[in-house]
């Protein structure tokens, strides 16, 4: 499926359990189906961006997130394959790892203890590399 001719706003969630792993999907659908990638998706009419990072976490994952921190807005219009998209990320810490059950349009969804080892999907290497980066930045 195309996007539109004009950006389309997304999200994207980076998840840490309280050991530093991150909670990586497979996507089940092109492009870079049976990648690894973030939880997240398209922002659907009437819903803040943080409802659908909450919403897409646990659509795909099954595991529902509260506190969102923002990491940034990604905006290259070549991050997406199909046409322009839009991304706010967000991070968040759980406080203990919960067992992820793939869902919606995830073909699997685990914990990855080692993200850098693995190929991730879009920009989203460079995602957790930001999140990584202000989780360790001291407080302002």
């Amino acid at each position: 499926m195309g996007l539109p001719k004009t950006p389309v706003l997304t999200t994207d969630c980076v998840i840490f359990d309280s050991g530093g792993r991150v909670l990586l999907i497979r996507r089940g659908h092109p492009p870079y189906a049976g990648s690894y990638a973030l939880p997240g998706g398209f922002v659907e009419i009437g819903e803040t961006v943080e409802e659908a990072c909450r919403r897409e976490a646990l659509e795909e994952t099954g595991i529902k997130v509260d506190v969102l921190r923002l990491v940034g807005i990604y905006s290259d219009p070549a991050r997406d394959p199909r046409g322009h998209t839009v991304s706010a990320a967000y991070v968040t810490i759980l406080p203990f790892a919960v067992t992820p059950k793939a869902g919606s349009d995830a073909a699997g969804a685990e914990w990855v203890e080692d993200w850098r080892s693995v190929e991730i999907a879009f920009d989203h290497a460079q995602i957790l590399s930001d999140a990584e980066a202000l989780l360790r930045a001291p407080p302002r």
